[in-house]
């Protein structure tokens, strides 16, 4: 019995259904939280090096690198069976989309420090890190997160061209949820 089918043995039927359901916005949602914590530490270990002066410019860097790793999980496994574009334009679609999340996720942030000057009226250390946790993860990511979940999969990886789609194929329900989960 693979991981996935444990853990969803113990995830109470009503629950399970609502997960199978939505499968892509779980599976979405955990490539999320993991580029989260990627993208957290590498903002973390900018701006306490390097860019402590540039906590934007820190946090595009971060978007950045962590939206290259997002398009490997989120292709690969959150909408294996979508898309079915020439990876070249489905790529250039899925970084214009992230491009666009960056800037929403930094916007937060560019607004508190460059209209408000939160960051010039802050001596602490710990009060720093406290704003800029709620401005980028939460806030920013919330805006982010929204944007990316509809566009990617009206643009980038549409339905109507699947790539596990085949004239051939009628699965049965099992078979659908094991591909749906992402594991036979």
């Amino acid at each position: 019995m693979s991981f996935v089918d444990r853990t969803l043995s113990r995830v109470p039927t009503p629950l399970r259904d609502v997960v199978l359901r939505h499968h892509e916005l779980v599976k979405f949602a955990i490539v999320g939280g993991t580029t989260m914590i990627f993208d957290l530490a590498i903002f973390y270990s900018l701006i306490f090096t390097v860019l402590d002066e540039k906590p934007t410019v820190a946090k595009i860097i971060s978007g950045v690198m962590a939206t290259i790793l997002s398009y490997i999980l989120n292709r690969e496994w959150s909408f294996k069976n979508r898309g079915g574009r020439e990876r070249h334009h489905e790529a250039l679609l899925f970084f214009t989309i992230s491009a666009v999340g960056v800037v929403l996720a930094a916007a937060p942030m560019w607004i508190a420090n460059n209209m408000f000057e939160i960051r010039a009226d802050q001596g602490n250390v710990s009060k720093v890190v406290i704003i800029d946790f709620v401005l980028n993860y939460i806030i920013g990511n919330l805006l982010q997160m929204v944007f990316r979940f509809w566009a990617l999969r009206r643009f980038a990886f549409p339905e109507e061209n699947a790539r596990a789609a085949s004239p051939d194929f009628d699965p049965t329900p099992e078979e659908l949820a094991e591909e749906e989960l992402g594991h036979s």
